[in-house]
């Protein structure tokens, strides 16, 4: 087993595979969730030794974060578990709008503290950009929080390479949230070397490429959520992924384990990155990404996964 790995420059200390919470309480994001069967996943993912979930205000509009307080609080081990989450939507009505202005950061803190029923956040993110506030204004508010101890880590998400500058520019971010997996590589050029000069931990979001890249889909699978937009999961792009993983599934049946924990392991051999945090919706795929770590991949073997998806 791996040992747990820090959180690029933070005081973070996790086991390098945690949850990704969107199908947690994310009722906008999944039709028909169970939510006594989400809080059974999490508790079944702490008993089984993760420590560091990663929600959010937009998985269910705040209830991805007050499932996870909830089993938090009915297991009484708080300071054990990292949690990450997320928040820079105000609703005005129906309508999202995105607001990083420091006024309101230090109050959706303040509510994301309420729904998951702590009084510190191990890791917040910003996570998205607005328009008009300067980025390291909007991070500077978030330094005053950590520098109070309400916040431990500082984060940004869907930043561009030069919002993350500006957000950076004392040297405050901790940790980015990007899309990066093994179809969308585009991140080893444009962000890799700038967050590992700055020992700022890249957390890929889309792990799984919304599950292509766990191994679970055949040419007869249907889509009829939000999946059903993506082009990697449509026509010829579909059928040419699906080649590319039957490659992968050929390596990991001789390495007798799975697609996914190939794919989890190729990622944290990546110097930019500490942790994956891929979803899930059962226990066992959970208990199915942590044997992740008892995965070795040999530098020929890691140069031949990075060429399927060259």
């Amino acid at each position: 087993m791996t040992s747990k790995v820090r959180i690029g420059k933070t005081d973070l200390v996790v086991n390098p595979i945690g949850l990704g919470a969107n199908a947690i309480g994310g009722h906008n994001l999944y039709p028909g969730l169970d939510e006594q069967a989400n809080k059974d996943l999490v508790k079944a993912a702490i008993n089984e030794g993760l420590d560091y979930i990663d929600t959010a205000f937009s998985y269910g509009m705040g209830r991805s974060e007050e499932l996870v307080g909830e089993v938090v609080k009915e297991m009484g081990n708080r300071q054990d578990i990292i949690i990450a989450t997320k928040g820079a939507q105000r609703m005005v009505g129906e309508e999202r709008i995105i607001d990083n202005s420091p006024e309101f950061l230090r109050e959706t803190v303040e509510a994301s503290l309420r729904r998951l029923q702590t009084d510190y956040i191990d890791l917040f993110y910003i996570h998205s950009p607005d328009e008009k506030t300067p980025k390291y204004e909007a991070v500077g508010a978030l330094k005053e929080l950590k520098d109070k101890g309400i916040i431990r880590a500082i984060g940004v998400s869907n930043f561009s390479l030069e919002q993350l500058k500006e957000a950076n520019q004392d040297g405050y971010v901790d940790v980015y949230q990007g899309h990066y997996n093994l179809l969308n590589r585009q991140a080893e050029q444009v962000y890799f070397p700038y967050t590992t000069e700055h020992q700022i931990s890249f957390v890929p979001f889309f792990p799984f490429a919304s599950g292509l890249l766990a191994g679970k889909y055949t040419k007869d699978t249907q889509f009829n959520d939000f999946r059903s937009n993506m082009p990697h999961l449509q026509g010829e792009e579909f059928a040419q992924n699906l080649a590319k993983v039957e490659k992968l599934r050929n390596m990991a049946n001789a390495k007798q384990t799975e697609v996914s924990n190939l794919v989890l392991a190729w990622y944290l051999a990546q110097d930019a990155i500490d942790t994956v945090i891929p979803g899930a919706k059962k226990p066992e795929q959970v208990i199915r990404n942590l044997a992740t770590l008892d995965v070795q991949l040999s530098r020929e073997e890691l140069e031949g996964i990075s060429r399927i998806f060259s």
